[in-house]
């Protein structure tokens, strides 16, 4: 029971921080302004970590690793803290069992993304219903936007309701699905089967 509940409180810390640290990345790589009560917060929880890491980990491709790289260390070791904390034994080949951490931990970094982006596209579309206007409506609409562009163009709008964001939905939900598959593939890594 103590196990369980010291696995609940660093499952939310790490949430938290594996989360601020995608969205500084999203935010960025969306070139976002950072000039809003979100941007400010996002920048505000993660500058400890990122800054320094930009010293030695450079942008690649216009991706900022600086957030992203922490993100997937801190989910990796989320997926080793929660194997300890269970009593799961890792007695296979120590690279097998770094390389399927680092699988697992690649694969929840991939869920909190389209998590991410499930929950961007829900705000954007709740803000354009309910009020267009408000102040963080164009961030989330920002955000967004590259996600919805390409059904935009195959699905028109009818009777001026789009329904992109209900198609890019189910897509991630199916995306959810698949990569929730990937997870089981790493196993063999870790317990040596």
């Amino acid at each position: 029971m103590l196990a369980s509940m010291l696995l609940l409180v660093i499952d939310a810390v790490a949430g938290f921080l594996s989360l601020m640290l995608l969205a500084r990345f999203f935010m960025q790589w969306q070139r976002v302004s950072f000039h809003n009560q979100v941007g400010q917060f996002v920048q505000a929880t993660t500058d400890w970590c990122v800054k320094p890491l930009r010293r030695v980990l450079p942008g690649m491709f216009g991706l900022d690793m600086a957030s992203l790289l922490p993100a997937w260390a801190v989910q990796t070791g989320m997926v080793f803290i929660e194997m300890a904390l269970r009593g799961v034994s890792l007695d296979a080949n120590p690279a097998g069992v770094l390389l399927g951490l680092w699988g697992v931990g690649l694969v929840e970094l991939m869920r909190m993304m389209i998590y991410m982006v499930i929950a961007i596209v829900l705000i954007s579309a709740v803000f354009s219903w309910v009020n267009p206007h408000a102040p963080l409506a164009p961030l989330f609409y920002s955000l967004s936007t590259p996600f919805l562009r390409p059904l935009r163009k195959i699905i028109p709008p009818i009777a001026n309701v789009d329904l992109s964001p209900l198609i890019l939905l189910l897509v991630l939900q199916a995306l959810l699905m698949f990569v929730g598959g990937l997870r089981g593939a790493f196993a063999p890594l870790m317990f040596g089967g």
